[in-house]
């Protein structure tokens, strides 16, 4: 089967180097490797080019994560593409294994792996994206240790991007990655317009990576992580949220901004989430457009959207 394996690298290195290390040895070969290269200064091309069957694109400027892959995505012509971050390392039936789930679920688009901890291997990095009713996302099962359950290909909300397999033509149909997102929640972003025009997502256990994590953004509680993660979260909500249901859930989506605000001066990260809500709200006109268009496609039924979002309490 067809498939082109996708790596957006910014200053990755010796992270890069063992990635490709590991897609070397893969029981399937794709049938291209692009690495993406956002400008980096480090070793990182010279690194990637010395391994043989790898081309390199070298960007005049770090594009982010997510225009980096919509320059994959438009530069490829396979049926699949795969994505994969430089700091994810898979085990040799990786691809197989995703590439089997794509056989055998023709009416699913996108595929999830069961993400490890890289220094933890008993610990789940993730096992897909979960969107709850407020707007708010998660990776499902972080940080928690495996159980039985987590061994059952299951249908998600969206797949974590750092390690994910598309069916190319849904992908671009929906546009691709936004690329105003720059980074983070961009792939939940994408999840949610391919479910609104109709597509599926599926977990695959059996595709195993070894995941570092937010290796070159300086963490997850970095101020670039929270200032990306919590402006993108609101226009996540305004674009996708379909029908009725953003009307009668923008007041929880309203108290979670909120609470988030406060959560986060209590960290002292008060001036940077600030600063992300600002400018989300500056741009919601351009958000509020394309939620027009988003919408205007949809070919899912409100109530297929209500079913895939998680509804607890206490998310």
């Amino acid at each position: 089967m067809p498939v082109t394996v996708v790596i957006v690298s910014w200053n990755s290195e010796k992270l890069l180097t063992k990635c490709l290390w590991h897609l070397e040895r893969q029981t399937i070969k794709p049938m291209h490797v692009l690495v993406i290269d956002n400008a980096s200064t480090d070793e990182s091309v010279n690194n990637a080019e010395a391994f043989g069957d790898v081309t390199v694109h070298r960007m005049k400027s770090n594009l982010g994560f997510a225009a980096g892959n919509n320059h994959g995505l438009a530069v490829c012509d396979t049926e699949f593409i795969a994505l994969l971050n430089p700091d994810a390392y898979p085990e040799p039936d990786w691809l197989e294994r995703l590439i089997e789930a794509a056989v055998s679920c023709p009416d699913v688009a996108a595929f999830g792996s069961r993400q490890l901890c890289n220094n933890s291997p008993e610990l789940l990095d993730g096992i897909g994206d979960c969107y709850h009713f407020s707007g708010l996302t998660w990776r499902d099962r972080h940080g928690s240790r495996q159980q039985a359950c987590d061994l059952i290909p299951r249908e998600i909300f969206s797949p974590c991007a750092g390690a994910a397999l598309y069916r190319r033509q849904a992908m671009a149909e929906v546009g691709g990655f936004d690329e105003d997102y720059f980074c983070y929640v961009e792939d939940v972003d994408l999840g949610f317009r391919l479910r609104l025009a109709g597509h599926k997502a599926m977990y695959v256990p059996g595709a195993v990576v070894h995941h570092v994590g937010s290796a070159t953004t300086g963490g997850q509680r970095s101020d670039f992580s929270v200032y990306h993660g919590h402006r993108n979260l609101v226009w996540t909500f305004v674009k996708n949220m379909p029908g009725a249901l953003f009307w009668l859930l923008l007041p929880m989506h309203l108290a979670l901004n909120v609470v988030t605000i406060f959560w986060f001066i209590a960290r002292g990260q008060g001036k940077v989430v600030l600063r992300a809500k600002r400018d989300a709200i500056n741009a919601m006109p351009k958000m509020w457009a394309k939620r027009r268009q988003i919408q205007s496609r949809r070919v899912a039924k409100v109530i297929s959207i209500w079913r895939v979002l998680n509804r607890s309490f206490f998310p």
